[in-house]
């Protein structure tokens, strides 16, 4: 059948009709989306909406995250054959699952960047489904948060970084992707002492109460250990998880901004994001890939393999 359907599907970016399935188009041809899902405006019935927010002006370092949402569809024609390995069922054929498109901003009017942001988030959970979001860089959490919080009162934050990101700043003004989370501690978007931090290899002096799990910590006990303790941290709560490419070693994923030695590989990434399944996952991102640092598309395949864990632990307490 999948042969059969390789033939004659083309385009399914837009010319699918059911938001459930596997897809056969070519990975190599066609229109893409991401995992070959219908682009489209219409939320109605949707379960999870798959967006790209293509802004790199937070940036401290090297550019080049505003073509990462793009790089991560590309990646992702890879990828909608065969259900996700390791999770035991096919969230693509259980979850209605569209690409909504990026985000529509006005790239020279970068402090209207933000609200437009949450607006863009606020809009599509009021119509129901979550979100997982392409980046851009690691900014672009901060105004996603705001649209999370006003749902769901103060979330959970698991955020997997070579950063903390919580290096103080109490500028509202300023658009920078390493205080971002210091902000959103300190506004209350976030809960401290059900948020953790994992894969930080930078120092901070101050972590504002949110828990860390550093690398040296992941790479000394193991993924299923740290997987356990994130559940532990989080335990019920709603949370949202934000995957900074940089959490992986420059060696897994070199096209991105600020790269740091001794981070996760995509073996202990993968395992410990399985381990988290049951969590009540909200939405999440993932961020700061930069394909002009990686001419083998190797960054984009891990954000695109992240992405799909992502959906696995969204869709993994709503399977049908």
């Amino acid at each position: 059948m999948a042969l059969e359907d390789a033939k004659t599907q083309v385009d399914t970016a837009f010319t699918r009709q059911d938001p459930r399935g596997l897809a056969f188009e070519n990975a190599f041809g066609g229109a893409p989306s991401f995992l070959r899902r219908r682009y489209t405006k219409d939320l109605a019935g949707v379960d999870l909406a798959i967006t790209g927010v293509p802004f790199d002006q937070a940036v401290t370092h090297r550019p080049g995250t505003r073509f990462g949402p793009r790089a991560i569809r590309e990646a992702s024609t890879l990828q909608p054959f065969d259900p996700p390995y390791g999770w035991g069922y096919s969230p693509l054929d259980e979850l209605s699952i569209v690409d909504y498109g990026d985000l529509a901003f006005d790239y020279a009017k970068v402090a209207d960047f933000p609200d437009t942001l949450t607006g863009h988030i606020r809009g599509i959970l009021a119509a129901g489904p979550g979100c997982v979001t392409l980046g851009g860089d690691h900014y672009i959490s901060f105004p996603i948060l705001k649209a999370y919080a006003e749902k769901y009162g103060p979330i959970s934050l698991i955020q997997f970084d070579a950063h903390s990101d919580t290096w103080p700043d109490d500028d509202m003004t300023r658009i920078d992707h390493g205080t971002m989370f210091y902000k959103a501690v300190k506004t209350g978007l976030v809960d401290p002492s059900r948020s953790v931090q994992i894969g930080i290899r930078t120092h901070n002096d101050d972590f504002l109460g949110v828990n860390v799990i550093d690398a040296p910590e992941v790479h000394e006990t193991g993924p299923k250990a740290v997987a356990d303790k994130v559940r532990a941290i989080v335990g019920d709560a709603p949370c949202y998880l934000t995957f900074d490419i940089d959490a992986l070693d420059p060696a897994f994923a070199p096209g991105t901004g600020t790269p740091v030695w001794g981070g996760l590989n995509s073996a202990q990434a993968a395992a410990i994001l399985r381990g988290l399944a049951g969590i009540d996952l909200k939405g999440g991102d993932v961020v700061e890939v930069s394909p002009p640092y990686d001419t083998t598309g190797a960054t984009a395949i891990m954000g695109t393999h992240v992405a799909m864990e992502l959906i696995c632990l969204y869709g993994w307490t709503r399977r049908k």
